[in-house]
């Protein structure tokens, strides 16, 4: 509310569909991973849930920025998927106009096509459940893994093998590329139909979020597992 904070569970408990990739070698403190070579760096990537408390991100992301609003938990697929078994299906690089500082510019191909979906089963089990987000990644990502990683360490911060850094909240410009509640409800002043009877706003106690995605080849997929998580009431003290 407009006065002190109250404590408690969030009300608007909510997800974000995002990538991320896993850190293989490192750099040493005060050395810059080069734009031209941070594919070298890049170990392998997962799909990951970065679960948001919106009404905590509110009240505290002026001044403070997002940090209990997101500090809670975050979910990630089972299976790291090797940058080697997603190069059959890269992709040209999206068009950046203006464009970046030399430090940032490279030629080669770091995006890849692939399919992603975010379901949520409701209280009710199968007579709610939806499958909300349908898009392709990284068809609506501005940067790429590379240059995200030059700029996290082109001022000579060290990252370290198994360090996880993920790409933001994916999400196109119609309402079925969507990557989280807080766009599917716009802001919550809409309801989302789970079928069933069931709709939301931000998810409930019992709700069910899964996240798939897969490259899909001639005949074969390359998949992630599914990057799933239940929603449990919140403990009492």
């Amino acid at each position: 509310p407009a006065r002190a904070p109250v404590f408690g569970p969030s009300k608007q408990l909510d997800i974000e569909l995002e990538m991320a990739f896993f850190v293989g070698p490192g750099n040493r403190l005060g050395e810059p991973i080069p734009v031209e070579r941070a594919h070298e760096y890049i170990f392998g990537m997962v799909l990951m849930n970065d679960w948001s408390a919106r009404d905590i991100q509110a009240w505290e992301y002026v001044p403070l920025g997002p940090f209990l609003g997101k500090n809670f938990g975050t979910t990630i697929s089972p299976w790291v998927v090797p940058m080697e078994a997603l190069m059959p299906f890269v992709e040209a690089n999206p068009v950046q106009d203006p464009e970046p500082l030399p430090y940032l510019l490279h030629s080669d191909p770091y995006t890849f096509n692939i399919n992603l979906f975010v379901s949520i089963k409701g209280t009710y089990g199968l007579r709610g459940t939806a499958t909300l987000t349908c898009l392709v990644f990284p068809q609506y990502m501005y940067w790429t893994m590379k240059q995200q990683l030059a700029h996290h360490t082109v001022n000579g911060c060290n990252v370290r093998p198994g360090d996880l850094l993920a790409s933001g909240t994916i999400s196109g410009p119609e309402p079925k590329s969507f990557g989280s509640l807080l766009e599917l409800s716009w802001r919550g002043s809409k309801m989302i139909d789970l079928g069933g009877g069931e709709t939301r706003t931000f998810l409930k106690d019992g709700d069910e979020v899964t996240i798939t995605g897969f490259c899909e080849g001639l005949g074969y997929r390359v998949g992630f597992g599914p990057c799933m998580g239940k929603i449990l009431p919140a403990l009492q003290q």
